[in-house]
């Protein structure tokens, strides 16, 4: 035999009043712990006192600043460099005129001067070396095509010198040289050394 519930609904009243009393506990709850716990916050001081400060989790200083963003920058079109066409290096210079080398010693005395001559062509070459023994000179590096007269071109002067080397390149067909002068008052004597290309050298 079926029993009909003895138990009454609850009336509106007794909701609401229970209804009151859920939010009540749930805002203790959230005041007490949550706050406390979650993010440090404690206005009644019961979160400290039971320890829930403790729980929050640290944030980082470097989590905390927002870093400043950085202006846009339009940067330029890209420059690109025009080709650049390469350089030609003469490494080898050939020659018609066979290589030889030679030496000549010549005394000058006081204010006198003379002159050595190599006969050589165009873009022919060789390296040199004088040097003074006794005194200092006077001296004109210089050179003149076949039957110029006396005309010629210098290269290269110099008062006083006891030495002087170097590398010579023919700019014309002809002779090319040098003319010494002493200007001391006691005889000196110049010692030429000469390699490279020319048809002869000697003293003029």
């Amino acid at each position: 035999m079926h029993t009909p519930n003895s138990h009454h609904p609850p009336s509106l009243t007794q909701l609401t009043k229970a209804t009151g009393i859920s939010l009540i506990i749930a805002t203790a709850i959230l005041v007490a712990a949550v706050l406390p716990a979650e993010f440090g916050i404690d206005p009644t001081g019961i979160g400290k006192t039971l320890g829930f400060t403790k729980m929050k989790t640290p944030v980082t200083e470097a989590a905390s600043v927002i870093a400043p963003v950085a202006p846009l920058v339009t940067l330029p079109d890209p420059v690109v460099a025009a080709p650049v066409a390469p350089t030609q290096t003469v490494t080898v210079t050939k020659s018609a005129v066979p290589f030889r080398s030679d030496e000549i010693s010549l005394t000058l005395k006081p204010t006198e001067g003379t002159e050595v001559k190599a006969t050589m062509r165009k873009g022919e070459q060789f390296v040199f070396s004088w040097e003074v023994e006794g005194g200092k000179v006077n001296f004109d590096m210089h050179g003149e095509p076949p039957n110029a007269g006396s005309d010629f071109t210098s290269y290269w002067k110099g008062k006083e010198q006891v030495r002087a080397q170097g590398t010579f390149v023919a700019p014309f067909d002809g002779t090319h040289g040098w003319f010494w002068r002493n200007r001391g008052d006691k005889p000196v004597t110049v010692k030429v050394k000469v390699s490279g290309f020319y048809e002869k050298i000697s003293k003029q």
